[in-house]
C-alpha cells in the first residue's frame, strides 16, 4: 500500500521539488521577491514565453537555461506517469485496495482464512452462512479474482501468510481465529508459529496432509488440527452406519441450518449469583428457550447431556443450542 501511495504521488513530488528549486534559485541568484520568483518559474517549467520580470545576469540567465532543460524533462515524466496510471487503470485499483484496507482495518474478532482453496472456500462459505466476519490470504491473486467474478464478496489480501507484516495487515492482533488450510504442512506451521507469536490468545485451526505433522502442528501453537482425507473418510463410513444422524450435523453447521446455532457460555460469562450453581437453575434463569446439550469440565473432557444438578464451577463451559433468535437473547441477557 505504501509503495503504491508513493507511485501515485512521486509525478507531483517531483514536480514540487523544480518549482521550489527554481523559486529558491532566483531568490538567491537575482534577489528576487517571492512573487517575481514564481512568475519566473512557471513561466519558465509550462514554456509559455512571457518576457522576464526581472533582468537577469549571466548568472541568472545559465539558471535558467539549467530549469528550462530540467523542468521540460521533469513535466514529460509526470505527464507520462500520471497518463501511464490513467490508462492502466492503477489509480482505480490504487483506491480500491485503499478502501481494502480500511474496511479490513475495522475488523474486529473475525476469522484470518490463509488459503482459498477448497477447504479454505467451504470454510469461507460456513463462515459467511453464519455472519462471522473474516479475511483471506491467498498467494494466487487470479483464484481470488474468480471467485469475485463469480459473484463472491471477499476481502483478501494477496501474499504470503507466513509473513508477519501480511498478518498484521490483517489484523492479526484483533481476531479471534486463525485457519490455515495450506496443502503443503511446512507452510503451515510457519504460518501457526507466525501467528501464535503476533497474539498470543488467538484460537488456531490448521491442516494437516500427514499425520506425522499433527503433533509438529501443536507444538508449533495449534489448537485444533484437521485432517481432510481422514475426516472424508470417516464422514462416508458414518453415512452408511448413520445416515440420518450425519444429515442432522450437516443441517445444524450448513448453510441450510443458518438459523441453528450452538454456543458454549463460560463461567466467568454468567452472572455472578449464578456462579457455582446448579445447571437446573442455570438453564431457568430468564429462560429463552435454548438447550444444554453438554458441558466441557476444567480439565476439558465433555459430558454430554449432563444431569441437572451438576454444579457449573470455574473453568466449565455449558454448550448450547437454540435459534439464531434464542442464542442472541441467552447472549443479551448475560451482559
Amino acid at each position: 500500500m505504501n509503495k503504491s501511495t508513493f507511485r501515485l504521488i512521486q509525478p507531483f513530488i517531483v514536480l514540487q521539488v523544480i518549482v521550489f528549486v527554481g523559486i529558491a534559485g532566483y531568490m538567491l541568484i537575482e534577489n528576487a521577491s517571492f512573487v517575481n520568483a514564481l512568475f519566473m518559474t512557471t513561466i519558465s517549467i509550462t514554456t509559455v514565453g512571457y518576457g522576464e520580470v526581472i533582468p537577469l545576469s549571466v548568472a541568472g540567465k545559465w539558471f535558467t537555461i539549467f530549469l528550462l532543460i530540467t523542468s521540460w524533462g521533469t513535466f514529460a515524466f509526470a505527464i507520462t506517469r500520471i497518463t501511464q496510471f490513467v490508462v492502466n487503470g492503477e489509480i482505480n485499483k490504487y483506491f480500491k485496495t485503499r478502501k481494502l484496507m480500511k474496511d479490513i482495518a475495522s475488523l474486529q474478532d473475525h476469522v484470518i482464512l490463509c488459503g482459498y482453496g477448497r477447504n479454505g472456500h467451504q470454510a469461507a462459505q460456513i463462515l459467511k452462512a453464519h455472519k462471522v466476519p473474516f479475511v483471506v490470504i491467498e498467494k494466487n491473486e487470479q483464484l481470488i479474482l474468480k471467485k469475485i467474478a463469480e459473484g463472491e464478496t471477499i476481502l483478501h489480501l494477496e501474499g504470503d501468510g507466513t509473513d508477519d507484516d501480511l498478518l498484521r495487515l490483517a489484523g492479526v492482533e484483533r481476531a479471534r481465529a486463525l485457519i490455515s488450510t495450506l496443502p503443503v504442512d511446512a507452510e503451515n506451521v510457519f504460518i501457526v508459529l507466525s501467528a501464535r507469536s503476533l497474539n498470543p490468545s488467538i484460537h488456531i485451526i490448521s491442516r494437516a496432509s500427514d499425520a506425522a505433522s499433527v503433533p509438529k502442528l501443536k507444538k508449533a501453537g495449534a489448537d485444533n488440527v484437521i485432517m481432510p482425507d481422514r475426516i472424508g473418510g470417516t464422514y462416508m463410513a458414518t453415512l452408511v452406519s448413520k445416515p440420518d444422524v450425519v444429515e442432522f450435523i450437516d443441517f445444524l453447521s450448513g448453510e441450510a441450518g443458518h438459523s441453528i446455532h450452538m454456543e458454549s457460555v463460560s463461567y466467568s460469562d454468567l452472572p455472578q449469583e449464578l456462579k457455582g450453581k446448579p445447571l437446573r437453575e442455570i438453564m431457568n434463569w430468564n429462560r429463552t428457550g435454548v438447550n444444554c446439550i453438554g458441558i466441557k469440565d476444567p480439565e476439558g473432557k465433555f459430558i454430554i447431556n449432563p444431569p441437572d444438578d451438576t454444579n457449573i464451577i470455574n473453568g466449565m463451559k455449558v454448550i448450547l443450542l437454540g435459534s439464531r433468535h434464542q442464542v442472541m437473547q441467552m447472549k443479551a441477557n448475560l451482559k
